[in-house]
C-alpha cells in the first residue's frame, strides 16, 4: 500500500526525523538517539517514511542510512502554497485596511 505523503508528516516524532535527515544522512540507531523512545519505536516510524518515499535506504557495507527525498516534501510545499497565496491576498488587504484608517486619522 503507498501512503501519502501527509501521512508522514502527521506524526511530531515524524517530522522531527525529516529535520534530522534534511542536515544529514543517518543510520537507524543515530537517528533513535535523538528520542526518548525504543529503537522499535523510531523503525516503525522510518517504516512509514519509507513506505510514503519521503526517505531512501542507502547500504554502506553493513549499515543502513536513511536520507530525505527533498522531491517528495515538494509535494507538500505545492499544496501549501494555494494558502500562501490566499493570505498573502488577505494581509494586503489587511494593509490596505489600515492604510486607509490611518489616513482618515490624521
Amino acid at each position: 500500500m503507498r501512503r501519502d505523503i501527509f501521512q508522514a508528516i502527521a506524526d511530531p516524532t515524524r517530522r522531527a526525523i525529516i529535520g534530522l535527515l534534511a542536515m544529514q544522512a543517518m543510520t537507524p540507531n543515530g537517528i533513535a538517539e535523538h528520542f526518548q523512545t525504543t529503537r522499535q519505536a523510531v523503525s516503525k516510524h522510518l517504516r512509514v517514511l519509507t513506505e510514503c518515499e519521503v526517505v531512501k535506504q542507502e547500504y554502506q557495507g553493513r549499515e543502513i542510512f536513511y536520507h530525505l527525498e527533498i522531491q517528495r516534501m515538494k509535494e507538500i510545499d505545492k499544496w501549501l502554497e494555494q494558502f500562501r497565496q490566499l493570505w498573502e491576498t488577505r494581509f494586503d488587504q489587511l494593509d490596505n485596511v489600515l492604510a486607509t484608517l490611518k489616513k482618515n486619522k490624521r
